[in-house]
């Protein structure tokens, strides 16, 4: 059974900096679409980055373009989201997320995402 499992939340002041991790482990050989979502309360979980494993290829939410860094890390079967420039406005939950795909197409809703970790708080405060 696949299963991922976020670290590296916190609390941080405006224009301060995180780095999210998810470790993967269960998952069988094949490429993914894997994608850090959030959710703040009262709002719509969106995905706010992606990165296909086959080709390494990425995307971002306009909200977070040229502040956040997506990466993987085959060795360690993690996932990493590097938070620069943080803002009130990042305040959310964060959460990983996977779909198997043989494909570099992937989706922005969160109903097509497979597997999902329990989520880390980030706050950002002002």
């Amino acid at each position: 059974q696949a299963q991922l499992m976020e670290s590296g939340g916190g609390s941080v002041q405006a224009g301060g900096s995180l780095r999210l991790s998810c470790a993967a482990s269960g998952y069988t050989y094949g490429t993914y679409c894997m994608a850090w979502f959030r959710q703040a309360p009262g709002k719509e979980r969106e995905r706010v980055a992606r990165i296909y494993t086959g080709t390494g290829t990425t995307h971002y939410a306009d909200s977070v373009k040229g502040r956040f860094n997506i990466s993987q890390d085959n060795a360690k079967n993690t996932l990493y989201l590097q938070m620069n420039s943080l803002k009130p406005e990042d305040t959310a939950m964060y959460y990983c997320a996977a779909v198997q795909s043989r494909r570099d197409v992937c989706s922005p809703s969160s109903a097509d995402f497979r597997y999902w970790g329990q989520g880390t708080q980030v706050t950002v405060s002002s």
